[in-house]
């Protein structure tokens, strides 16, 4: 039985008719009716998890336009706009995954239940960090300080315990329900442990906000360890994913842009420890401090360097995926938040080096992060509006269909 991806289309837990039996056969029509009609009826049945990505893929336009090394006049308003359309595509998307949840349960169940859909429950927690990081990055600039720090903090802590929870939780179904093998692996399998990599590096931008002294340290030291705990788990899963990409061939064309969602982690990461370089001195004791100002280039160059390597390889892939028919899927949002983490993190480089190069990479990211931000929104809205994108996957038959031949 073949399915469409959920980045492409999401799953659906009906049954299909077996043409042995006549009667199940019925019921699986019957079934397929009925499934067509909910459908029809409610656009939010097939809303998975993975219409967090375009919310994600948003809010990075704004932070990390927030972050580039010369002044271009109305940029800032810009990234502010960016930023305010990502808090209402956050705001409409939590209340449709709401009526999804309340109208949908079967469908919700069966989401968390299907090993190509559970993982994209990080996305949740990465779209509510997303949006929280860029109130203070640039939101401030309409909402007012005290309103970014509110919103940061709820968005921030609802986020962080989604992800840590999804962190544990996803691992937990693939390991207890789920029935994988390595050719499955996708880079998909990273989305629930590169979540509490966005909480480490946006986290330090509420230090400042908070009272001197244990509640500073605590934070920063928490998400330190938020670091630690998912770039180890990245460092676990992702020789499963290249081993299968090595031994098993490329990904299937609507899955290929997946390839980017390895970034996110690299170019997160990177961005983290320049965040922690910036807020240790005065919130952590001395020599420690120092040991977090060294971090930015002694951890962000080889990684960066790593980062650029994967960027070149998931670039040649996608092309080759392209020439042979791959079309728009919601699997193009990859082409953006990682791509993002890639920019801030350039962005930091610069700042501790004080090297050109990387000011150069920093806006060849951004404008590379720009296209791929406005390709994705257009096929998005375009596909929105015909329902495409909200509509019932495409399933093969499970037989072929009976025939008849001549044999003499």
């Amino acid at each position: 039985m073949a399915t469409a991806h959920p980045l492409t289309a999401t799953t659906d837990n009906t049954s299909h008719a077996n043409p042995s039996r006549p009667t199940k056969a019925k019921a699986g029509v019957a079934a397929g009716a009925e499934t067509e009609a909910k459908t029809k009826a409610s656009p939010f049945r097939h809303l998975g998890p993975n219409w967090y990505a375009p919310v994600m893929g948003t809010a990075i336009v704004a932070t990390a336009g927030a972050g580039l090394p010369f002044g271009v006049p109305g940029l800032r308003t810009f990234c502010t706009a960016i930023w305010a359309l990502a808090l209402v595509m956050l705001v409409a998307l939590l209340a449709a995954r709401a009526a999804h949840w309340t109208h949908h349960r079967d469908q919700a169940r069966a989401h968390l239940l299907d090993p190509s859909m559970a993982p994209f429950y990080g996305c949740l927690s990465m779209a509510l960090l997303a949006v929280g990081g860029g109130a203070l990055v640039v939101g401030r600039d309409w909402i007012g300080t005290q309103a970014a720090v509110a919103l940061d903090a709820v968005l921030f802590s609802t986020g962080t315990l989604i992800g840590l929870a999804a962190a544990v939780a996803v691992p937990y179904l693939m390991v207890a329900r789920h029935r994988v093998d390595p050719s499955q692996a996708t880079p998909v399998w990273l989305l629930p442990l590169v979540a509490p990599m966005v909480s480490a590096a946006l986290g330090p931008l509420l230090v400042p906000h908070l009272p001197a002294g244990q509640a500073r340290e605590t934070l920063l030291l928490a998400c330190f360890a938020m670091f630690g705990l998912s770039l180890l788990a990245t460092l676990v899963m992702l020789p499963i994913i290249f081993a299968r990409l090595v031994t098993g061939g490329p990904l299937p064309l609507a899955l290929t842009p997946t390839l980017f969602l390895v970034l996110g982690p690299l170019g997160q990461s990177t961005t983290a420890v320049d965040k922690f370089a910036v807020a240790a001195p005065g919130v952590v004791p001395a020599p420690y401090d120092q040991g977090f100002g060294i971090l930015p280039v002694l951890y962000g160059v080889p990684v960066m360097g790593f980062a650029l390597l994967w960027l070149a390889l998931a670039a040649a892939l996608v092309l080759r995926a392209r020439r042979r028919g791959m079309v728009f899927g919601m699997t193009w949002w990859a082409f953006t938040f990682p791509v993002g983490t890639c920019v801030t993190g350039a962005e930091g480089l610069a700042r501790h080096t004080g090297l050109v190069v990387y000011d150069g990479l920093t806006v060849a990211l951004y404008a590379l992060l720009l296209a791929a931000w406005a390709v994705a929104a257009v096929h998005t809205a375009r596909g929105l509006v015909s329902g495409r994108l909200l509509a019932a996957p495409r399933r093969a038959l499970a037989v072929p269909a009976p025939t008849t031949v001549r044999t003499t």
